[in-house]
């Protein structure tokens, strides 16, 4: 059940959501467990050393959102976007700045090469028009090259920008008169904490982002080893049409997305191929609820179980589903050990249900 938050809900909600060491999935199972963000930062002393940051600090960055014209909005929330809801363990909060209904229309991302060739920033930009005037809000990175194209394709019907920084510290800075169009006519948004610069690891937890609040995905160039496929990967894990559009073989831009195409990604060489594959109803959502996740009384972990989950973790996400079924353990007690593994800087939760070794989180 969905419900707007007082302030000072919203303050206890932020600093639990800020506490280093406390990732998503932890944040999810604390209130599950204690029902309110404020009673979990009241046990927090007697579960752990955790420190939560001072509610000085909660109330600076609300506010400080609220002076850039945007707003905090956490998970159990009415304009929380709604596909980024329905996944395991959501992004506790998010900061947006613009039009937040946008989201809650039916919602495509284009991404694709930083250094794109022109057929592809074009293609890109032309597609991303298309799928404005039919009804869809494009969403994309705000990256140099196929992402901008997109973004500026769907500028006059209302697009979105994901940041992988904080929503006062747009990236990359060449963008930046694109960033303040897009804040005008369509929304940001940014997990990540107010003030905090984008860093090379951040940038897979924005792609994630970027998927979670689509209904399907769009490649337009990518290298094989290129942070779109991480948005593809992501997109099909969550249950969300992966499409792609062809490119050369000559071009190494290219071979990345070709190689989607050749896994089963749909070809797409226009809009209305995009507006097909995504039908008329919403995709259905990977069933990751094999199990609980966060029953309010959780059992202890079995001994050992938090090792064994340590020595499968790396620096690529999996969700905790995935790791249930290697160890033929419920997901329940995965989580659970997760959790504390987390918050002796073990391991780190990421939103939709992911893990990964310590330092894939904010911080």
């Amino acid at each position: 059940m969905t419900r707007t938050l007082s302030r000072p809900e919203r303050i206890a909600w932020v600093r639990l959501a800020r506490t280093p060491r406390i990732g998503p999935l932890t944040f999810h199972r604390l209130i599950a467990r204690h029902r309110t963000a404020a009673a979990a930062l009241e046990a927090l002393p007697r579960v752990s050393n955790l420190t939560a940051p001072p509610a000085a600090q909660a109330e600076a960055e609300i506010d400080g959102v609220e002076a850039l014209g945007g707003r905090l909005i956490a998970c159990c929330e009415p304009d929380y976007p709604p596909l980024l809801a329905q996944l395991d363990a959501p992004a506790p909060v998010i900061a947006v700045r613009g039009d937040a209904n946008l989201l809650k229309q039916p919602t495509v991302a284009l991404v694709g090469s930083r250094e794109g060739s022109g057929a592809a920033l074009m293609f890109a930009e032309r597609v991303a028009a298309d799928l404005g005037a039919a009804g869809l809000t494009v969403v994309s990175g705000l990256a140099r090259g196929v992402d901008a194209a997109a973004h500026k394709g769907a500028l006059e019907t209302g697009t979105v920008g994901v940041l992988a920084g904080g929503l006062d510290h747009p990236y990359p800075p060449q963008n930046q008169r694109l960033h303040d169009m897009i804040c005008e006519r369509g929304a940001v948004i940014s997990e990540a904490p107010l003030g905090a610069v984008a860093r090379a690891r951040d940038f897979p937890r924005r792609n994630w982002i970027i998927s979670g609040v689509s209904r399907g995905v769009v490649i337009i160039e990518a290298a094989l080893r290129s942070g779109s496929l991480i948005t593809a990967r992501a997109a099909a894990e969550q249950g969300r049409d992966v499409m792609a559009a062809p490119g050369s073989p000559l071009d190494p831009r290219a071979h990345g997305s070709n190689a989607l195409i050749k896994q089963g990604a749909t070809l797409i060489e226009n809009a209305a191929d995009v507006i097909a594959a995504l039908g008329e109803t919403r995709p259905p959502l990977r069933p990751h609820s094999i199990g609980p996740l966060f029953e309010s009384e959780t059992p202890p972990p079995p001994p050992g179980l938090p090792g064994k989950i340590r020595q499968l973790l790396s620096p690529t996400p999996i969700h905790v589903n995935d790791l249930a079924r290697l160890l033929e353990t419920p997901a329940g007690a995965v989580a659970a050990a997760l959790t504390e593994l987390e918050m002796n800087g073990q391991a780190a939760s990421l939103p939709g249900g992911y893990a990964a070794s310590a330092g894939a989180a904010f911080g």
